[in-house]
């Protein structure tokens, strides 16, 4: 699996390069979670799973504590989750997840970003069967120790590995708060990803201009403002 963690670091540094549209991308997606549920992350898997996500990308407190406390109030958004599949160049496949209030604005500009950028929208279903969904945890320790530890608490996962000097665990969706829940006995400081997301399950690479046509795609889906996150199975 290690050739898969590079999609999700690379994923982190495209959102990182504009930290005003990714708070509010991360303040929907929080409002949304608590909104669903109880506000309280320790009762709400989805939530805690959003946040926990959220200070992997350094989002700032004041974000996270306005956006569920607009959700414990009267005033109701309505926000619906989208996703589209598609292709890019060379038969790239893209996954892209969205949170909007206006379906036909998103779907618009999510079909135009395709269309404009070297891409092809599909029909749902198109490419998702090509994508696992995972829970996966990347930070520092010892691989050794950490399998060690989720055996003995009884913790199945899918795999345990080290890539870049860094442990990577992969589990499945439903297993998130338990695997984290374990994980975080082992006192870890910070988490380079703590989330969930779709793994492809092989990846093709793209020649010189293949790839520039593939980023131009990426970049145009990833800076629409209804676009949580943009899933590939290009290899870096």
């Amino acid at each position: 699996m290690g050739r898969k963690w590079n999609n999700i670091k690379e994923k982190k540094a495209m959102k990182d390069k504009n930290t005003s549209r990714l708070y509010a991308k991360f303040g929907r997606e929080i409002y949304v979670a608590a909104k669903k549920g109880e506000p309280d992350p320790e009762s709400n898997a989805a939530l805690k799973a959003v946040l926990d996500k959220a200070k992997t990308f350094s989002v700032p407190k004041h974000i996270i504590d306005k956006a569920i406390e607009k959700a414990k109030g009267t005033d109701h958004e309505d926000y619906h989750e989208l996703k589209y599949e598609g292709f890019g160049p060379a038969g790239s496949m893209i996954i892209v997840e969205a949170l909007t209030n206006n379906v036909n604005r998103t779907a618009s500009d999510v079909r135009a970003a395709f269309g404009k950028n070297y891409g092809t929208m599909g029909n749902s279903g198109a490419v998702s069967y090509m994508f696992d969904p995972r829970s996966v945890f990347v930070f520092k320790g010892h691989e050794e120790e950490v399998f060690l530890h989720l055996m003995e608490e009884g913790v199945e996962v899918i795999d345990v590995t080290t890539e870049e000097d860094l442990v990577v665990v992969y589990g499945e969706i439903s297993q998130f708060n338990e695997i984290k829940q374990a994980l975080d006995q082992l006192e870890i400081s910070e988490y380079e990803v703590a989330e969930l997301t779709m793994i492809p399950q092989s990846q093709v690479t793209l020649d010189e201009e293949g790839m520039r046509q593939f980023e131009q795609l990426i970049d145009s889906l990833d800076d629409l403002d209804d676009v949580s996150v943009v899933h590939h199975n290009v290899a870096n």
